[in-house]
Protein backbone atom coordinates (compact mmCIF):
# COMPACT_ATOMS: atom_id res chain seq x y z
CA UNK A 1 0.00 0.00 0.00
CA UNK A 2 1.52 3.10 -1.27
CA UNK A 3 1.11 5.69 1.70
CA UNK A 4 1.63 9.62 1.18
CA UNK A 5 1.51 12.19 4.18
CA UNK A 6 -1.57 14.20 1.43
CA UNK A 7 -3.41 13.25 -1.38
CA UNK A 8 -5.56 15.69 -3.32
CA UNK A 9 -7.89 14.52 -5.50
CA UNK A 10 -8.44 16.63 -8.81
CA UNK A 11 -5.61 17.71 -10.56
CA UNK A 12 -7.58 21.58 -11.61
CA UNK A 13 -6.57 24.79 -10.43
CA UNK A 14 -7.66 24.61 -6.89
CA UNK A 15 -5.88 21.06 -6.62
CA UNK A 16 -2.75 22.28 -8.20
CA UNK A 17 -2.49 25.14 -6.54
CA UNK A 18 -2.80 23.21 -3.42
CA UNK A 19 -0.28 21.07 -4.33
CA UNK A 20 2.51 23.15 -4.86
CA UNK A 21 1.76 25.38 -1.81
CA UNK A 22 1.60 22.42 0.70
CA UNK A 23 4.63 20.65 -1.56
CA UNK A 24 6.18 24.07 -0.60
CA UNK A 25 6.52 23.76 2.84
CA UNK A 26 7.68 20.18 3.00
CA UNK A 27 4.88 18.04 2.74
CA UNK A 28 4.40 14.85 0.59
CA UNK A 29 1.70 15.68 -1.71
CA UNK A 30 0.02 13.10 -4.51
CA UNK A 31 -1.82 14.52 -6.24
CA UNK A 32 -4.63 12.42 -8.25
CA UNK A 33 -7.11 12.98 -11.58
CA UNK A 34 -9.23 10.59 -13.28
CA UNK A 35 -8.48 12.71 -16.50
CA UNK A 36 -4.96 12.05 -19.23
CA UNK A 37 -4.71 15.75 -18.44
CA UNK A 38 -4.17 17.95 -15.72
CA UNK A 39 -6.13 21.37 -15.58
CA UNK A 40 -8.31 20.96 -18.73
CA UNK A 41 -10.70 23.91 -17.75
CA UNK A 42 -7.98 25.98 -17.23
CA UNK A 43 -6.61 25.25 -21.33
CA UNK A 44 -10.05 26.35 -21.98
CA UNK A 45 -10.71 29.44 -20.15
CA UNK A 46 -11.12 32.43 -21.57
CA UNK A 47 -11.14 31.51 -24.37
CA UNK A 48 -7.92 29.90 -24.50
CA UNK A 49 -6.52 32.90 -22.38
CA UNK A 50 -7.50 31.94 -19.17
CA UNK A 51 -9.10 34.63 -17.33
CA UNK A 52 -6.66 33.80 -14.44
CA UNK A 53 -7.71 36.60 -11.52
CA UNK A 54 -9.46 40.28 -11.33
CA UNK A 55 -7.27 43.00 -9.88
CA UNK A 56 -11.14 44.14 -8.29
CA UNK A 57 -11.20 41.16 -6.45
CA UNK A 58 -13.09 40.79 -3.22
CA UNK A 59 -15.74 39.17 -0.64
CA UNK A 60 -18.77 41.23 -2.51
CA UNK A 61 -17.60 39.01 -5.90
CA UNK A 62 -18.88 35.49 -4.77
CA UNK A 63 -22.17 34.06 -4.43
CA UNK A 64 -22.94 31.80 -1.46
CA UNK A 65 -25.44 30.80 1.22
CA UNK A 66 -22.97 31.30 3.92
CA UNK A 67 -21.36 34.82 1.96
CA UNK A 68 -18.59 35.58 5.32
CA UNK A 69 -17.26 32.44 4.21
CA UNK A 70 -14.67 32.98 1.69
CA UNK A 71 -13.22 36.55 3.02
CA UNK A 72 -10.59 34.66 4.75
CA UNK A 73 -9.27 33.09 2.62
CA UNK A 74 -8.96 35.53 0.00
CA UNK A 75 -7.33 37.95 2.32
CA UNK A 76 -4.39 35.63 2.45
CA UNK A 77 -4.05 34.46 -0.85
CA UNK A 78 -4.66 38.08 -2.55
CA UNK A 79 -5.06 38.47 -6.67
CA UNK A 80 -1.69 40.46 -5.89
CA UNK A 81 0.01 37.18 -4.48
CA UNK A 82 -1.08 35.09 -7.97
CA UNK A 83 0.36 38.38 -10.27
CA UNK A 84 3.38 37.83 -8.80
CA UNK A 85 3.58 33.94 -9.22
CA UNK A 86 2.72 34.67 -12.59
CA UNK A 87 4.94 37.85 -13.33
CA UNK A 88 7.88 34.75 -11.51
CA UNK A 89 6.96 32.86 -14.38
CA UNK A 90 7.76 35.39 -17.14
CA UNK A 91 4.30 35.42 -18.26
CA UNK A 92 3.01 38.16 -20.18
CA UNK A 93 -0.56 39.49 -19.54
CA UNK A 94 -2.76 42.34 -19.74
CA UNK A 95 -5.96 43.56 -18.53
CA UNK A 96 -9.21 43.41 -20.98
CA UNK A 97 -11.87 45.14 -18.99
CA UNK A 98 -12.96 45.41 -16.20
CA UNK A 99 -9.97 44.36 -13.63
CA UNK A 100 -9.86 40.95 -16.04
CA UNK A 101 -6.63 39.77 -16.43
CA UNK A 102 -5.75 37.33 -19.64
CA UNK A 103 -2.81 35.63 -20.52
CA UNK A 104 -1.24 37.72 -23.81
CA UNK A 105 -0.87 34.06 -24.97
CA UNK A 106 -2.44 31.05 -24.21
CA UNK A 107 -3.87 29.02 -21.39
CA UNK A 108 -1.22 26.67 -21.33
CA UNK A 109 1.03 29.42 -19.80
CA UNK A 110 -0.81 29.58 -16.47
CA UNK A 111 -1.39 25.36 -16.33
CA UNK A 112 2.64 25.74 -17.19
CA UNK A 113 3.55 27.41 -14.33
CA UNK A 114 1.05 25.63 -12.01
CA UNK A 115 3.11 22.44 -12.97
CA UNK A 116 6.71 23.68 -12.85
CA UNK A 117 5.80 24.83 -9.44
CA UNK A 118 4.56 21.44 -8.81
CA UNK A 119 7.41 19.70 -10.03
CA UNK A 120 10.32 22.08 -7.94
CA UNK A 121 8.30 21.16 -5.26
CA UNK A 122 8.24 17.42 -5.30
CA UNK A 123 4.84 16.71 -6.37
CA UNK A 124 3.88 13.45 -7.38
CA UNK A 125 1.39 13.86 -10.23
CA UNK A 126 -0.94 10.56 -11.14
CA UNK A 127 -2.92 10.99 -13.82
CA UNK A 128 -5.77 8.49 -15.25
CA UNK A 129 -6.52 7.40 -11.90
CA UNK A 130 -9.59 6.77 -10.58
CA UNK A 131 -10.98 6.46 -7.04
CA UNK A 132 -13.21 3.82 -6.03
CA UNK A 133 -13.76 3.69 -2.71
CA UNK A 134 -12.04 6.06 0.73
CA UNK A 135 -12.38 4.83 3.87
CA UNK A 136 -11.63 6.86 7.36
CA UNK A 137 -8.41 4.79 9.21
CA UNK A 138 -7.78 6.03 12.47
CA UNK A 139 -4.79 8.32 11.58
CA UNK A 140 -6.28 9.82 7.89
CA UNK A 141 -7.97 8.12 5.18
CA UNK A 142 -7.08 4.58 2.75
CA UNK A 143 -7.94 4.99 -0.88
CA UNK A 144 -8.92 2.49 -3.30
CA UNK A 145 -8.03 3.49 -7.01
CA UNK A 146 -7.79 2.07 -10.22
CA UNK A 147 -3.20 2.33 -9.69
CA UNK A 148 -4.00 0.47 -6.31
CA UNK A 149 -4.73 1.07 -3.37
CA UNK A 150 -3.30 4.19 -1.08
CA UNK A 151 -3.50 6.16 2.72
CA UNK A 152 -2.62 9.27 3.75
CA UNK A 153 -2.80 11.48 6.65
CA UNK A 154 -4.98 14.41 4.88
CA UNK A 155 -7.25 14.14 2.02
CA UNK A 156 -8.82 16.97 -0.27
CA UNK A 157 -11.29 17.25 -2.56
CA UNK A 158 -10.50 19.21 -5.42
CA UNK A 159 -12.94 17.66 -7.82
CA UNK A 160 -15.04 20.71 -9.00
CA UNK A 161 -18.47 20.99 -9.83
CA UNK A 162 -20.86 19.47 -12.76
CA UNK A 163 -19.88 22.32 -15.01
CA UNK A 164 -18.88 21.35 -18.76
CA UNK A 165 -19.01 17.39 -18.02
CA UNK A 166 -16.95 17.29 -21.19
CA UNK A 167 -13.81 18.02 -19.14
CA UNK A 168 -14.48 15.35 -16.89
CA UNK A 169 -16.71 17.08 -14.52
CA UNK A 170 -18.92 14.79 -11.89
CA UNK A 171 -20.59 14.61 -8.46
CA UNK A 172 -17.47 12.60 -7.14
CA UNK A 173 -16.63 15.46 -4.42
CA UNK A 174 -20.19 15.68 -3.66
CA UNK A 175 -20.73 11.91 -3.42
CA UNK A 176 -17.31 11.70 -0.77
CA UNK A 177 -19.02 15.06 1.30
CA UNK A 178 -21.92 12.74 2.06
CA UNK A 179 -20.31 9.81 2.54
CA UNK A 180 -18.41 11.99 5.47
CA UNK A 181 -21.62 13.16 7.00
CA UNK A 182 -21.80 16.57 5.06
CA UNK A 183 -25.01 18.33 4.04
CA UNK A 184 -25.08 19.47 0.15
CA UNK A 185 -27.21 22.54 -1.04
CA UNK A 186 -29.03 22.51 -4.20
CA UNK A 187 -26.92 22.81 -6.74
CA UNK A 188 -27.59 24.87 -10.19
CA UNK A 189 -25.54 25.82 -13.46
CA UNK A 190 -24.02 29.41 -12.84
CA UNK A 191 -22.72 31.91 -15.74
CA UNK A 192 -24.70 30.28 -18.16
CA UNK A 193 -26.90 31.62 -21.37
CA UNK A 194 -30.61 32.06 -21.39
CA UNK A 195 -32.68 29.80 -23.99
CA UNK A 196 -36.16 31.13 -25.29
CA UNK A 197 -39.19 29.33 -26.23
CA UNK A 198 -41.59 32.35 -26.70
CA UNK A 199 -42.05 32.30 -30.35
CA UNK A 200 -41.68 35.88 -31.03
CA UNK A 201 -38.41 36.07 -28.77
CA UNK A 202 -36.97 33.14 -30.21
CA UNK A 203 -37.40 34.05 -33.84
CA UNK A 204 -35.93 37.69 -32.81
CA UNK A 205 -32.89 36.28 -31.37
CA UNK A 206 -33.05 33.37 -34.20
CA UNK A 207 -32.76 36.12 -36.67
CA UNK A 208 -29.97 38.20 -34.67
CA UNK A 209 -28.03 35.13 -33.95
CA UNK A 210 -24.47 36.50 -33.64
CA UNK A 211 -25.04 40.26 -32.82
CA UNK A 212 -23.68 41.80 -30.15
CA UNK A 213 -24.99 44.46 -27.99
CA UNK A 214 -22.17 46.50 -25.99
CA UNK A 215 -22.91 47.88 -22.52
CA UNK A 216 -26.91 47.23 -21.45
CA UNK A 217 -27.81 47.12 -18.32
CA UNK A 218 -29.36 43.16 -17.48
CA UNK A 219 -31.55 42.96 -14.01
CA UNK A 220 -32.98 40.68 -11.91
CA UNK A 221 -33.66 39.81 -8.38
CA UNK A 222 -32.16 43.17 -7.28
CA UNK A 223 -29.27 42.43 -9.03
CA UNK A 224 -27.96 43.99 -12.24
CA UNK A 225 -24.73 44.25 -14.57
CA UNK A 226 -23.85 46.58 -17.55
CA UNK A 227 -22.01 44.54 -20.14
CA UNK A 228 -22.25 43.31 -23.19
CA UNK A 229 -25.43 41.11 -24.65
CA UNK A 230 -24.80 38.27 -27.62
CA UNK A 231 -28.28 37.33 -29.59
CA UNK A 232 -27.97 32.94 -30.36
CA UNK A 233 -30.17 30.57 -32.09
CA UNK A 234 -31.47 29.61 -28.72
CA UNK A 235 -31.40 32.66 -26.92
CA UNK A 236 -29.45 35.11 -25.05
CA UNK A 237 -25.54 35.17 -23.89
CA UNK A 238 -22.57 37.44 -23.31
CA UNK A 239 -21.18 38.44 -20.59
CA UNK A 240 -24.44 40.81 -18.78
CA UNK A 241 -26.80 37.32 -19.39
CA UNK A 242 -23.77 35.13 -17.75
CA UNK A 243 -23.38 37.44 -14.44
CA UNK A 244 -27.49 37.71 -14.15
CA UNK A 245 -28.09 34.04 -14.73
CA UNK A 246 -26.65 33.23 -11.39
CA UNK A 247 -29.58 35.59 -10.13
CA UNK A 248 -32.47 33.98 -11.59
CA UNK A 249 -34.70 31.05 -11.09
CA UNK A 250 -37.21 29.94 -13.16
CA UNK A 251 -40.27 32.04 -13.81
CA UNK A 252 -38.66 35.14 -13.03
CA UNK A 253 -38.40 38.09 -15.50
CA UNK A 254 -34.97 40.10 -16.36
CA UNK A 255 -34.89 43.39 -17.46
CA UNK A 256 -32.90 44.60 -20.14
CA UNK A 257 -32.45 48.09 -20.76
CA UNK A 258 -30.25 48.67 -24.59
CA UNK A 259 -29.29 51.90 -23.92
CA UNK A 260 -28.50 52.81 -20.67
CA UNK A 261 -25.61 55.32 -21.01
CA UNK A 262 -28.42 57.41 -23.47
CA UNK A 263 -31.50 59.57 -22.30
CA UNK A 264 -34.12 57.94 -24.70
CA UNK A 265 -36.70 60.14 -24.69
CA UNK A 266 -34.73 63.41 -24.66
CA UNK A 267 -33.04 61.95 -27.80
CA UNK A 268 -36.12 60.76 -29.64
CA UNK A 269 -37.60 63.80 -29.21
CA UNK A 270 -34.03 66.03 -30.53
CA UNK A 271 -34.00 63.90 -33.43
CA UNK A 272 -37.96 64.19 -33.85
CA UNK A 273 -37.67 67.73 -34.33
CA UNK A 274 -34.24 67.85 -36.39
CA UNK A 275 -35.49 65.18 -38.26
CA UNK A 276 -38.77 64.73 -38.98
CA UNK A 277 -39.14 62.78 -41.98
CA UNK A 278 -36.50 59.60 -40.74
CA UNK A 279 -38.07 56.62 -40.35
CA UNK A 280 -37.31 54.87 -36.89
CA UNK A 281 -35.98 51.89 -38.36
CA UNK A 282 -33.22 54.54 -39.18
CA UNK A 283 -32.68 55.61 -36.14
CA UNK A 284 -32.47 52.55 -34.20
CA UNK A 285 -29.79 51.20 -36.92
CA UNK A 286 -27.84 54.08 -36.06
CA UNK A 287 -27.94 52.73 -32.46
CA UNK A 288 -27.73 49.38 -32.82
CA UNK A 289 -26.95 47.45 -36.37
CA UNK A 290 -29.11 48.06 -39.26
CA UNK A 291 -29.92 44.48 -39.28
CA UNK A 292 -31.12 44.95 -35.62
CA UNK A 293 -32.69 48.10 -35.81
CA UNK A 294 -34.87 47.51 -38.68
CA UNK A 295 -35.63 43.87 -36.94
CA UNK A 296 -36.61 46.17 -33.86
CA UNK A 297 -38.73 48.44 -35.54
CA UNK A 298 -40.26 45.33 -37.27
CA UNK A 299 -41.40 43.16 -34.11
CA UNK A 300 -41.19 45.86 -31.34
CA UNK A 301 -42.88 48.61 -32.71
CA UNK A 302 -44.54 49.98 -36.43
CA UNK A 303 -41.91 51.77 -38.46
CA UNK A 304 -42.84 54.77 -40.15
CA UNK A 305 -41.75 58.77 -40.05
CA UNK A 306 -40.60 60.60 -36.49
CA UNK A 307 -42.72 63.44 -37.07
CA UNK A 308 -45.93 61.12 -37.17
CA UNK A 309 -45.42 59.79 -33.82
CA UNK A 310 -47.11 61.81 -30.44
CA UNK A 311 -44.94 62.54 -27.31
CA UNK A 312 -46.60 59.96 -25.49
CA UNK A 313 -45.77 57.25 -28.32
CA UNK A 314 -42.29 58.25 -28.25
CA UNK A 315 -41.81 57.42 -24.59
CA UNK A 316 -43.09 54.37 -25.07
CA UNK A 317 -40.25 53.34 -27.69
CA UNK A 318 -37.96 54.40 -25.84
CA UNK A 319 -39.85 52.69 -22.38
CA UNK A 320 -39.47 49.36 -24.40
CA UNK A 321 -35.81 50.18 -25.44
CA UNK A 322 -34.59 50.94 -22.26
CA UNK A 323 -36.93 48.25 -19.73
CA UNK A 324 -37.32 44.89 -22.10
CA UNK A 325 -39.17 42.40 -19.77
CA UNK A 326 -38.66 39.01 -20.71
CA UNK A 327 -39.00 35.28 -18.84
CA UNK A 328 -36.81 33.10 -20.43
CA UNK A 329 -37.98 29.11 -20.82
CA UNK A 330 -34.41 27.91 -18.35
CA UNK A 331 -30.47 27.67 -19.41
CA UNK A 332 -28.18 26.19 -21.31
CA UNK A 333 -27.60 23.88 -18.14
CA UNK A 334 -24.88 22.29 -17.23
CA UNK A 335 -23.08 21.83 -20.61
CA UNK A 336 -22.36 25.13 -21.58
CA UNK A 337 -22.20 26.56 -17.68
CA UNK A 338 -18.95 28.16 -16.71
CA UNK A 339 -19.75 27.62 -12.64
CA UNK A 340 -22.20 25.13 -10.36
CA UNK A 341 -23.80 27.33 -7.90
CA UNK A 342 -24.62 25.69 -4.47
CA UNK A 343 -22.60 22.91 -3.69
CA UNK A 344 -21.45 21.82 -0.20
CA UNK A 345 -22.25 23.84 2.53
CA UNK A 346 -19.68 26.08 4.15
CA UNK A 347 -21.01 26.26 7.48
CA UNK A 348 -19.70 22.71 7.88
CA UNK A 349 -15.94 23.59 6.89
CA UNK A 350 -13.40 25.78 8.91
CA UNK A 351 -12.91 28.90 6.22
CA UNK A 352 -9.68 29.47 8.12
CA UNK A 353 -8.04 25.99 7.05
CA UNK A 354 -10.75 24.14 4.53
CA UNK A 355 -10.73 21.53 6.80
CA UNK A 356 -14.08 19.34 7.72
CA UNK A 357 -16.23 20.06 10.89
CA UNK A 358 -17.97 16.47 10.45
CA UNK A 359 -14.48 14.46 9.74
CA UNK A 360 -10.79 15.96 10.63
CA UNK A 361 -8.34 15.83 8.07
CA UNK A 362 -10.66 15.97 5.27
CA UNK A 363 -10.25 18.68 3.26
CA UNK A 364 -12.69 20.80 0.60
CA UNK A 365 -11.53 23.35 -1.70
CA UNK A 366 -12.48 25.45 -4.91
CA UNK A 367 -15.70 24.90 -7.22
CA UNK A 368 -16.93 21.94 -4.81
CA UNK A 369 -18.26 24.32 -2.18
CA UNK A 370 -21.01 26.81 -1.59
CA UNK A 371 -19.02 29.46 -3.49
CA UNK A 372 -19.30 30.57 -6.76
CA UNK A 373 -17.55 33.89 -8.57
CA UNK A 374 -18.77 36.54 -10.71
CA UNK A 375 -17.66 36.14 -14.58
CA UNK A 376 -13.98 37.79 -15.18
CA UNK A 377 -11.53 35.51 -12.87
CA UNK A 378 -13.03 35.67 -9.86
CA UNK A 379 -13.38 31.27 -9.82
CA UNK A 380 -10.17 31.37 -10.24
CA UNK A 381 -9.28 33.66 -7.68
CA UNK A 382 -11.66 31.71 -5.68
CA UNK A 383 -9.54 27.91 -6.45
CA UNK A 384 -5.68 29.37 -5.84
CA UNK A 385 -6.83 31.14 -2.01
CA UNK A 386 -9.15 28.39 -1.17
CA UNK A 387 -6.04 26.03 -2.30
CA UNK A 388 -3.70 27.84 -0.94
CA UNK A 389 -5.28 28.13 2.42
CA UNK A 390 -5.89 24.13 3.01
CA UNK A 391 -2.63 24.23 1.67
CA UNK A 392 -1.26 25.57 5.06
CA UNK A 393 -2.88 23.03 6.78
CA UNK A 394 -2.95 19.74 5.45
Amino acid sequence: MLSSQVVIIGAGAAGLMCALSAAARGRQVLLLDHANKAGKKILMSGGGRCNFTNLYCEPGNFLSHNPHFCKSALARFTQWDFIALVAKHGVPYHEKKLGQLFCDNKSSDILGLLLAECDEAGVELRLATSVTTIERLPDGYRLQTSAGTLSCQSLVIATGGLSIPTLGASGFGYQVARQFGHSLLPTRAGLVPFTLTDPQLKSLCSELSGTSVEDCRVSCNGQSFVENILFTHRGLSGPAILQISSYWHPGDSIGIDLLPHLDLPAWLAEQQRERPNSELKTLLAELFTKKMGGLLAEHWFSSRPLKQYTPTQLNDIAERLANWQLVPAGTEGYRTAEVTLGGIDTREVSSKTMESLKSPGLYFIGEVLDVSGHLGGFNFQWAWASGYAAAQYV
